[in-house]
């Protein structure tokens, strides 16, 4: 019996070798090459000219007539906000994150959403179906939620524990792509939910569940389907210890929209973030509660990422950062204390090159130096902030806690600092400054291109209603700023 012939298929870009090799020749990522049987070819034409398809028809850009498309809410504000506005005919949408972050949770929740809004159908073993391309088999709608890692039983017991009594959800155990396309061409559901996508296979290849090769083609055949019968699908994907999704890279690539489950199993709250969206925008964030019914989304988000003090303390400045179009005020502590031969920089939420140059600016043109001190940064509730409107209240946090004086009560700053100890503007600062009004902070420390011009203020006054805004061009302005108010 001959041997089956192997493969190595690189996990990061699907990229194939005959040898093992420590660097994918295709990517250049290092100890990414697996091992896996190769995959016979399809055997050639005998006319080498006979699979060139005729040539087809374009069509001029600006004579395509498009539409916006048409979004189905899945009745969780956070969820629909991250997506857009909701989901899409069509749609495709892989959504990754830890072992029990919330991800089949959350899914099936939307999911009971969505059955109570639909009319009921009966299943093709309830009542008789409509003829093959009639038009009653399209209009049977409803939601269908394919599990590959547990039975039945356990999601209607999971169901029950969430108080989902009587939910309409249609429910299929099973793990082969073939079988849930034809269960998806015969039950035409609107939303169709694959959980997870790393335990689904096809017959055509002979490799295991959760290859790479498995992964890529089960992935392709259930966007095809999408695209061609209009039925949403939303592929649940598991991630690496690095917090990548697993499988190829690809996989992101082949799908309309990506969303990431981020949070810890030990905190209560979650954050859903979108990486990716054809049909919306980008890095707008979900903000959930994990309660015992479930994920509720959280209205306020800015009120989990400040803590509560009953009087300021040093080290601590509130800023206001955007995720996507959402203004949210997180809280900056900072701890400087003295330090050993070599000074700890550390960051947690925030990037700690980025906290080294702001400490050498902070030195040169502040006259605040922090050469001998540990220095400890951290953003409040786990949120990850990257845009570098968040450098001012870093700055002043760690001159706070170097003073050991508390920033005013009601205090807050935003703003990008240059290697030259410019104060450069955020974007979109007035939507900023309007959340930090209505949140009922009183002093705000910004760039000067960020103040209100005075035609907004006289039509748009009750926005900023109780908040003092000082401009500042340099960060040593910023210094006699708060030393004044302090």
């Amino acid at each position: 019996m001959a041997k089956d012939k192997t493969v190595y298929t690189c996990t990061e870009c699907g990229g194939t070798s005959p040898k093992w090799l420590g660097k994918c020749p295709s990517c250049g990522a290092w100890n990414t090459l697996i091992e896996a049987v190769a995959e016979t070819a399809a055997p050639a034409a005998k006319n080498r000219f006979a699979s060139l398809a005729a040539a087809q028809p374009v069509t001029t850009l600006a004579d395509i007539d498009a539409a916006d498309f048409e979004r189905l809410p899945t009745g969780l504000d956070e969820l629909d906000r991250v997506l857009g506005g909701g989901m899409v005919e069509g749609g495709v949408v892989l959504i990754g994150g830890d072992p029990g972050i919330g991800k089949s949770t959350l899914l099936l929740q939307a999911l009971h959403q969505l059955s109570l809004r639909m009319p009921s159908t009966a299943g093709p073993s309830q009542g008789a179906r409509a003829p093959s391309g009639g038009s009653d088999q399209r209009e049977s709608g409803g939601t269908l939620y394919v599990t590959g890692e547990e039975s039945g039983a356990q999601v209607a017991l999971r169901s029950r524990r969430l108080g989902l009594d009587g939910s309409q959800v249609r429910v299929l155990a099973e793990i082969s792509v073939e079988k849930i396309l034809a269960t998806i061409e015969a039950e035409r559901p609107t939303v169709c939910v694959i959980d997870s996508i790393q335990t689904v296979y096809s017959e055509q290849l002979t490799s295991a569940p959760g290859s790479v090769a498995q992964v890529r083609e089960c992935a392709a055949q259930l966007t095809r389907t999408a695209k061609a019968t209009g039925v949403t699908v939303v592929l649940v994907g598991h991630v690496t210890k690095e917090g990548a999704l697993a499988g190829p890279r690809v996989l992101e690539h082949m799908v309309d929209t990506v969303l990431y489950f981020e949070g810890d199993t030990h905190s209560n709250f979650r954050l859903i973030r979108a990486i990716k969206n054809r049909f919306g925008a980008v890095n707008e964030i979900g903000v959930f509660a994990m309660t015992e019914k479930g994920l509720k989304g959280v209205s306020n988000p800015s009120a989990i990422f400040l803590s509560q003090h009953a009087e300021p303390v040093p080290g601590s400045c509130v800023m206001v950062t955007l995720e996507g179009t959402r203004p949210l005020l997180v809280e900056i502590q900072a701890l400087v204390d003295e330090g050993g031969p070599s000074p700890r920089r550390l960051s947690v939420g925030l990037e700690r090159d980025r906290l080294a140059m702001l400490l050498a600016v902070l030195h040169r043109h502040a006259g605040v130096a922090c050469m001998d001190q540990d220095v400890f940064v951290n953003a409040v509730g786990g949120v990850r902030i990257s845009e570098p409107a968040a450098d001012l209240a870093v700055m002043l946090s760690i001159s706070s806690s170097l003073r050991g004086r508390a920033l005013p009560k009601g205090f807050l700053a935003f703003g990008e600092v240059g290697l030259a100890g410019e104060v450069r503007p955020a974007p979109r600062g007035q939507d900023r400054l309007k959340e930090a009004a209505k949140l009922g902070f009183s002093v705000a420390v910004v760039p000067k291109a960020n103040a209100p011009k005075a035609s907004h203020l006289k039509t748009h006054a009750k926005d900023f209603e109780g908040l003092t805004i000082h401009t500042v061009d340099r960060i040593e302005e910023a210094m006699e700023v708060v030393r004044g108010l302090s």
